[in-house]
């Protein structure tokens, strides 16, 4: 059904909404905001610009603004939502408990079906969803990728600057690739080491799947070794993470169906995820498929069974012994693990585990890095800039390695680093948890 024509009154004025009739911006969550301002200091763009109207109080006001219908989805006011990252920083902040991550997705939504943007941004936005949402496109471009980056021509063309001469989001994508790795296929079942102790499901993702297999091959072997036996479906789509904070609703809400589908015929006891934006998104299924008379129960039963890795593996008391790693770790906190999951102990507490390991923090911990979902392909400049800011905040601690929990933040800092001149290696904290179990060494490179 298209509610591109409703028009709702507003409960707080009885004026005519800007929003349609279709789930908008909760007046109650709307007017839990007492506009103290404690979200200010940890807001990315608001450190970046210091506009309120570019902070989480003021993109409330603007909710509520529209709600009353005292003003219209105009592109200005668009321009602030798209502005935002939805790092949910805010949310570890507010002393109200104000949900703004339900704010900022009813609101975007509400923008995607009422705001006309140009057909060279909606031609851009519809490549991105339909490559990095789709695992088996993902897999066609790595073999056109690796030969860019195997036969020299990436390094002849960054070197020469020809680069230069494409337009700035294609070079932020290409400035992103990472150094693509063999492929790593999962068996559909991993069986546990020893006697077993959980039957888990498996996340492989999208970009993780195809970009980053090593993270999953590490995933599974850590969680067999502590004595899982893992099940990764063959049949599982993307999750949908990157269209829910978009504001695709209804292609988010098709691939929520199919990935409950999905582990439902695995029949696990616990679903891990690896990726943080992932993880966050399955844990909301039970408030994104609220309204669907078949889903809604088996999305909460799905949504409870829902773990970051690092959750599990805390949870389980250690088998496998961990053998030294001699690293100086500079740990990045992802904002879809501390702020959405509110997962911060747990990462920690696993590295810790690993003799010879200096866990070191980064200053600045809450504000993201930029690379928020797609944020950095289609707000390329506020995510360089952040990017950058964390880089320098990275590069003081001397360290041997960064780790971190998600793909787009390895991706950012990846890129964010090489602009300072560093070729510091970033990895997924289970890589090294892997390497420890293994009695394998953790190669740093020159910084």
């Amino acid at each position: 059904m298209s509610h591109e024509s409703t028009k709702t009154k507003s409960s707080m004025s009885g004026s005519i909404s800007a929003f349609d009739s279709h789930h908008p911006p909760s007046a109650q969550i709307i007017e839990t905001c007492v506009h103290c301002g404690f979200c200010l200091p940890v807001c990315p763009t608001y450190a970046l610009w210091n506009q309120e109207m570019d902070s989480p109080r003021g993109r409330i006001y603007l909710m509520k603004m529209a709600s009353e219908g005292k003003t219209p989805i105009s592109p200005q006011w668009v321009s602030h939502f798209d502005a935002c990252l939805g790092c949910m920083a805010c949310m570890t902040a507010c002393p109200s408990g104000v949900d703004y991550g339900k704010l900022i997705e009813a609101t975007r939504a509400q923008i995607e079906r009422k705001h006309e943007r140009s057909a060279a941004e909606k031609f851009y936005r519809r490549v991105i969803f339909s490559i990095f949402t789709n695992p088996g496109r993902l897999r066609l471009m790595r073999w056109p990728l690796l030969a860019y980056q195997r036969t020299g021509v990436q390094a002849l063309l960054r070197r020469s600057g020809a680069l230069r001469l494409l337009p700035k989001r294609l070079r932020v994508m290409e400035s992103l690739l990472p150094d693509l790795p063999r492929s790593e296929s999962i068996m559909e079942i991993t069986p546990a080491q020893g006697v077993s102790r959980r039957r888990v499901g498996l996340l492989l993702g999208c970009v993780q799947r195809e970009f980053f297999p090593q993270v999953n091959a590490a995933t599974a072997r850590v969680l067999a070794a502590e004595g899982c036996e893992v099940i990764a479906p063959r049949e599982q789509p993307c999750c949908g993470a990157l269209l829910v904070h978009a504001g695709e609703e209804q292609a988010a809400l098709a691939l929520a169906r199919r990935t409950i589908d999905a582990f439902e015929d695995a029949d696990v006891e616990t679903i891990v995820t690896n990726a943080a934006g992932c993880g966050s998104n399955l844990k909301e299924y039970v408030y994104l498929l609220r309204d669907d008379p078949d889903y809604a129960d088996r999305a909460k039963k799905f949504a409870a069974k829902c773990k970051d890795i690092t959750e599990i593996l805390f949870d389980l008391e250690p088998r496998a012994h961990r053998n030294p790693l001699q690293l100086r770790v500079a740990f990045h906190d992802s904002c879809h693990l501390q702020h959405a999951q509110n997962v911060r102990l747990q990462p920690r507490a696993l590295l810790a585990q690993i003799p010879g390991l200096e866990l070191l923090e980064i200053s600045e911990p809450a504000i993201c890095c930029g690379s928020a979902g797609i944020y950095n392909l289609v707000q390329p400049d506020a995510a360089e800039a952040l990017g950058d800011r964390k880089a320098q905040f990275i590069a003081p601690l001397n360290a041997d390695v960064v780790v971190t929990g998600n793909p787009g933040c390895i991706l950012q800092l990846q890129s964010s680093l090489a602009r300072l001149g560093s070729k510091l290696p970033v990895l997924h904290s289970i890589q090294l948890l892997d390497a420890s179990i293994r009695g394998q060494s953790i190669h740093s490179r020159a910084k």
